[in-house]
C-alpha cells in the first residue's frame, strides 16, 4: 500500500529549517524512532509511543520489554529510545564541575533533583564533603522505605570514612512528590548525626526531594 507523505511525516526536514525547538514531541521523537512500518508512517508510530505513555513525561519509566510490544519498535529502537531518555537525565543530573562545592542545601538539592524527583521508589544517597564542602564522592547507600531501623550507620560512613570526608550530607526522595519530612526522616536524622559524632564526621543536613521541591531538615530546624 503506497502512502502519501505528510509534511508531519517529515521531521528531520523541519528540524533544518526551523530548528529542533520547533519540532512536537511527536516529531523529535519521530527523528529518534527513523523509520515506519508497513501501513504505518515513523509519525504515527510515534505518535502510538505518546499515547501508551499518556505524556513525554512517562517515556522515561517505559522498560525495553514495554517498548518492544509497541508495533514498529524493534530492539534496536528500543534501545535508543533509553539511551537517549538516560543521556537527557544525565544532562540534567551531572554537574558540570565534579567537584561541586556545597554553599548552601539548595546546592545538594539542585544537584540531585532531576535524577530523583521521578523515582518511583525512595533511594537514599550520601554525599561525602571534604573540608571545603566540595562534593568528594556520592554513593546510593540504599533503595526501599526509610526507616530508623535499616538505616545502617557502618553503610551510611563507609564511604565517608574510606575518603576522609570531613562530613556528609544525606539525600532521599519522597515517591509521592511532597517533601515534607516524617517522623521516620527525623528519627533517622537524628540516630545518624549521633553516630557521626563518634566517626568524626559532621552529618550537616538531610535533604528530602520531592517533585520540584525539596526541605531540609536543617533549615527546618527540627533538630
Amino acid at each position: 500500500m503506497h502512502m502519501i507523505a505528510l509534511e508531519s511525516d517529515k521531521p528531520r526536514e523541519r528540524l533544518l529549517s526551523h530548528g529542533a525547538a520547533q519540532l512536537t514531541n511527536q516529531e523529535l521523537l519521530s527523528l529518534i524512532i527513523g523509520s515506519g512500518v508497513r501501513d504505518e508512517s515513523v509519525y504515527m508510530v510515534a505518535n502510538k509511543l505518546l499515547h501508551h505513555t499518556g505524556s513525554i513525561k512517562e517515556l522515561r519509566y517505559m522498560t525495553f520489554q514495554e517498548l518492544i510490544k509497541i508495533k514498529g519498535i524493534g530492539e534496536k529502537k528500543a534501545a535508543l529510545i533509553l539511551a537517549v531518555v538516560e543521556l537527557g537525565i544525565r544532562m540534567h543530573s551531572i554537574p558540570s564541575d565534579p567537584r561541586l562545592k556545597i554553599k548552601s542545601p539548595g546546592c545538594a538539592a539542585n544537584l540531585l533533583m532531576e535524577r530523583m524527583r521521578y523515582m518511583t521508589q525512595e533511594h537514599f544517597v550520601v554525599l561525602s564533603l571534604n573540608t571545603k564542602n566540595m562534593v568528594i564522592y556520592e554513593s546510593t547507600i540504599f533503595i526501599g522505605s526509610l526507616n530508623a531501623s535499616i538505616v545502617h550507620p557502618r553503610e551510611i560512613f563507609k564511604e565517608a570514612v574510606k575518603r576522609s570526608a570531613a562530613s556528609i550530607i544525606i539525600v532521599h526522595n519522597h515517591p509521592s512528590g511532597d517533601p515534607e519530612p516524617s517522623y521516620e526522616d527525623i528519627e533517622a536524622t537524628r540516630r545518624l548525626i549521633k553516630c557521626g559524632e563518634l566517626f568524626g564526621i559532621d552529618v550537616l543536613d538531610h535533604i528530602i526531594i520531592g517533585d520540584g521541591n525539596f526541605v531540609s531538615i536543617k533549615e527546618k530546624g527540627i533538630l
